[in-house]
């Protein structure tokens, strides 16, 4: 996300720019027409080949799903984690204690400064000498840890969003700032920040792919096999590649349904 001070009206105009997919939505007729172009075009290029030419696409689309699987177990136990990690790095953000926001703010900013691929390096072989975590764990971990910095940042400006008159009529009702905080602020602060997550849980399965460094055998990494047994690259890839896309688009898809039924509720 990036700021830029607006001087003549003295106000800053905010432009989100996430690493997300780019959600579908009607009132952009530009972006909505790609996305159905792009997701009937997908499907109907993997249809062709594997009807047309099933040796090899039929085959390595065959030999996909359990890599389609692997990556979605990946992606799935890393979000929550991630929520975990980030609704609790969130919280220290905006906390008054000063050690708790150093903590916080520390570890965003250290976590954000370092590439995923360096942290599932650092933490499957580095930490590896120490601690023998397997390549599934140590994969989970990394991307649990790196995007929870990120879903830390998402919790507090979801949180900060609330009208501070909300937390004051909670304690005027006799409820402790945890209270408040779990019965008041949070549940309202979640409708807010649903969609940013659903943008960040599509980013987090496109960043899977980078566990295949790790031999965990998810999407990617299936289709290297194949490739290193068939020497069929260009072919190999071409399916991974549609597979990933047609994944993405769907998810995509799905995030903006949610975010206009998030909105029709507000």
């Amino acid at each position: 996300m990036a700021e830029i001070a607006d001087k003549d009206k003295t106000k800053k105009i905010v432009i989100e720019v996430g690493d997300g997919a780019a959600i579908p939505s009607k009132e952009d007729v530009g972006l909505f027409t790609a996305w159905r172009v792009a997701f009937t075009g997908a499907i109907a290029i993997v249809a062709y080949l594997t009807i047309f030419n099933p040796d090899p696409y039929w085959k390595i689309l065959k030999f996909l799903p359990d890599g389609i699987l692997v990556t979605f177990q990946v992606t799935i136990a890393a979000i929550i984690l991630s929520l975990i990690i980030g609704l609790f790095t969130g919280l220290g953000r905006i906390s008054k204690n000063k050690i708790l926001n150093g903590i916080a703010s520390l570890y965003v900013e250290v976590i954000r400064g370092i590439p995923l691929l360096v942290q599932l390096f650092y933490i499957y072989f580095a930490l590896g000498r120490i601690v023998n975590v397997p390549a599934m764990a140590s994969a989970i971990i990394a991307m649990s840890v790196c995007y929870g910095a990120y879903m830390g940042e998402i919790f507090r400006a979801g949180i900060e969003s609330i009208p501070k008159g909300q937390m004051e009529a909670a304690r005027s009702l006799g409820m402790t700032s945890a209270q408040a905080m779990r019965h008041v602020i949070l549940p309202q602060a979640i409708k807010t920040i649903l969609p940013p997550i659903g943008n960040e849980f599509v980013a987090l399965l496109k960043d899977s792919s980078l566990v295949s460094i790790l031999a965990v055998s998810d999407l990617l990494r299936r289709g290297r096999e194949f490739a290193a047994e068939s020497f069929n690259y260009f072919e190999t890839y071409t399916m991974v590649a549609l597979v990933y896309l047609i994944i993405t688009l769907f998810l995509s898809k799905l995030i903006s349904i949610m975010e206009d039924r998030v909105g029709a509720n507000r």
